[in-house]
């Protein structure tokens, strides 16, 4: 009996524990799509490494039927392909790892350009900044630039593509850092009639502002220079507060010019469901930066993570379990990088490099289980709202019967790029849900959605746009106001709509009378 017991037990561990075999693909069967019309003699094909299929993201939820996936190393790759969708009457999206869940980076029948061959890295240690292509990852940049800098802004985990970080302006765990946009020198990119052009703060300063954040609507992103930062080395700190008294520690968080990162994670288990957190900080300590540090290695324990979380999507019980070894256990087992044998007065601290926290790929949120996903929201709040937030979000999960998986909060300042998801400084909620990948669950998400951004609206926030397209076009003009000036600006960059992508396509026809601006004029990249 025990040995059934044992047995039946391993069967039902092990697929929880083991990782994918491929990327998912949970979506119905694909419309056939209409052959191409010939070509004039003078536009080449492009370098396909997929003709006709579908793409999908990391929803699984979004698969999409493209006239085909185009191979990007060179500069010369995105003309080509731009001249071959203009001829064909194609629509172009620009592609990283594809992370964004609304179809951001693809659009049906469209030409998908495959940015991660455009993937060099070259630091330049004397101006602190670093140049790289539009599909290098901030996995690989961390390898480049460790062990002696570090990024400024990049997102908190690191398997996402620089291009794409633009794209939605991404932000981490620096709460003094703000979001990409803040350490971002300049771009290059290429406008829908080829011109390739220079954007920054001082040069096409308005197309600067509608690149970052525009979710690759006005032009194909190249190559990016952001600044870097000394890879300092923090002392780790884990505090457990009531949520109610996260503002006042916050607020001696950012009087403090030392901590250089924070974070904080919230309670999913249901006895404490948002009630308890646990806030992590980083404090640099100048008798600590001398100190060797080592080099950079992956996250540990993937299977037993993997199987944490997957567990804790199966009922409240392995959610109580989950958050309880989250409190108890899981500082135990951290990776400390620089030995405590060369720190002097750090007592039991344990010590890291800048690089490390933020050096994790999240393998473990991978995996191969049929018929369920995970899914990303994010919404923006007023600081002076934040507990009112967090108690309607209490309610609304609950009613809802969401089966929420994570919840963290960070810190954003004011984001000046033309649709900017934090007008004021803001506390951005971050919920990681399953979901089963049936017309039942897709309804509930679409339900759960809509009850969060109204939630969200009603106390002065935003909700972020790269995910699921589950919100109504008045929603959209209700949290960005500003929406019908943005797509008249798209049209005014891109006048025949060469980019777009499935968001673009949804909701641009609501804002489509707005009045287009005279169409801007952008000096070239010398």
């Amino acid at each position: 009996m025990l040995a059934l017991v044992a047995g039946g037990t391993a069967l039902y561990i092990a697929p929880l524990a083991a990782g994918p075999v491929g990327a998912k693909d949970c979506s119905g069967i694909l419309p056939r799509l209409s052959p191409l019309s010939p070509l004039p003699a003078n536009v080449p094909e492009p370098d396909w490494s997929q003709r006709g299929g579908h793409v999908n993201d990391a929803s699984c939820l979004s698969r999409t039927p493209v006239a085909g996936v185009v191979r990007i190393r060179t500069e010369a790759d995105v003309a080509t392909a731009l001249r071959y969708a203009a001829a064909h009457g194609l629509t172009v999206s620009a592609a990283g790892v594809r992370h964004s869940m609304g179809g951001q980076a693809f659009r049906a029948g469209g030409v998908m350009l495959d940015m991660r061959g455009m993937d060099a890295i070259h630091l330049d240690p004397e101006a602190r900044t670093v140049t790289v292509g539009a599909g290098a990852t901030w996995h690989a940049i961390q390898l480049a630039l460790h062990p002696r800098f570090a990024v400024q802004a990049m997102q908190s985990t690191d398997i996402f593509s620089v291009g794409g970080s633009i794209s939605v302006n991404a932000h981490g765990m620096d709460h003094r850092a703000g979001a990409v946009m803040g350490s971002l020198r300049r771009v290059t990119l290429m406008l829908a009639d080829g011109r390739v052009v220079t954007a920054s703060r001082t040069e096409n300063a308005d197309l600067f502002r509608h690149v970052v954040g525009g979710y690759g609507l006005f032009g194909v992103i190249l190559s990016a220079t952001l600044d870097v930062v000394p890879n300092d080395v923090y002392r780790s700190g884990r505090k457990r507060i009531d949520y109610r008294a996260f503002p006042d520690t916050f607020r001696r968080i950012a009087a403090d010019p030392a901590v250089g990162l924070s974070y904080v994670h919230l309670s999913t288990a249901p006895d404490s469901l948002l009630r308890e957190a646990l806030v992590y900080t980083y404090t640099r300590h100048p008798e600590d930066q001398g100190l060797d540090r080592a080099a950079l290695s992956e996250v540990a324990a993937t299977r037993i993570r993997r199987l944490t979380v997957n567990l804790a999507k199966r009922n409240d019980l392995f959610k109580r379990v989950k958050w309880w070894s989250e409190k108890h256990l899981e500082h135990r087992f951290e990776q400390c990088t620089v030995s405590r044998a060369q720190a002097q007065g750090s007592g039991e601290a344990c010590l890291v490099a800048r690089n490390d926290p933020m050096h994790d790929s999240v393998a473990y949120l991978a995996n191969n289980l049929p018929g369920e996903t995970d899914i990303l929201h994010e919404y923006f709040v007023p600081r002076a709202r934040i507990i009112p937030f967090i108690d309607g979000m209490r309610t609304i999960l609950r009613a809802d019967q969401a089966n929420l998986v994570n919840a963290s909060i960070r810190a954003v300042g004011r984001e000046d790029n033309a649709l900017s998801y934090a007008p004021e400084p803001a506390f951005s909620v971050v919920l990681y849900l399953n979901q089963p990948t049936t017309p039942e669950g897709t309804a509930a998400m679409r339900r759960l959605t809509s009850d969060l951004i109204d939630l969200c609206l009603r106390e002065g926030g935003r909700f972020f746009l790269p995910y699921q397209l589950h919100y109504t076009p008045a929603q959209l003009a209700r949290s960005y106001p500003e929406i019908g000036t943005f797509f008249a600006a798209k049209r005014s960059w891109d006048p025949k709509g060469l980019f777009s992508n499935t968001w673009y396509a949804r909701y641009a026809p609501f804002f489509a009378k707005q009045p287009a601006a005279m169409r801007p004029v952008a000096r070239h990249r010398r």
